[in-house]
């Protein structure tokens, strides 16, 4: 049996609980999970992305079959020099599947690709990177929507 791994990108900025959801369940089906950390030149880009990085591989410390990784350029290319087989993809809403689908209609169509999707679950269908910055910028303590960091 041939080894499957997928590749999860995003900005993380910050990784949530619903991020860790869809890592943990892909583990039910891909044999390894590698995070990329995306520096995407048309978002925000964190000064902290190395530090988002670093809390990553320190949480999954004991995961071997998860790897954290950042990068710049395409993710296709990150996806294939990680060693992965498929990318892994995570949708909220209907105005996150259309985007979902047209950017992994892409990615099969240019690099041959495919996406594999997972919905979020209903309690994290909410949950968003901009919502805990938004949350923080107000003063307002969104731990409970972040990942446990030991």
């Amino acid at each position: 049996m041939s080894s499957k791994s997928a590749f999860f990108a995003g900005s993380f900025n910050p990784f949530t609980v619903g991020h860790l959801s869809v890592v943990e369940r892909a583990l039910t089906l891909f044999d390894r999970v590698v995070i990329g950390i995306g520096i995407n030149s048309e978002k925000e880009s964190s000064p902290a992305t190395e530090e988002q990085a670093s809390l990553l591989r320190q949480y999954f410390r004991n995961r071997p079959e998860v790897e954290i990784r950042v990068y710049t350029g395409l993710t296709a290319d990150e996806a294939r020099a990680a060693g992965c087989t498929h990318l892994l993809r995570s949708v909220r809403s209907v105005a996150d599947f259309e985007y979902e689908r047209n950017l992994a209609d892409a990615n099969r169509n240019i690099f041959g690709m495919e996406t594999f999707i997972l919905y979020t679950e209903p309690q994290f269908s909410f949950v968003s990177s901009s919502l805990v910055r938004e949350l923080r910028h107000h003063g307002i303590d969104p731990s409970r929507f972040l990942p446990e960091y030991k």
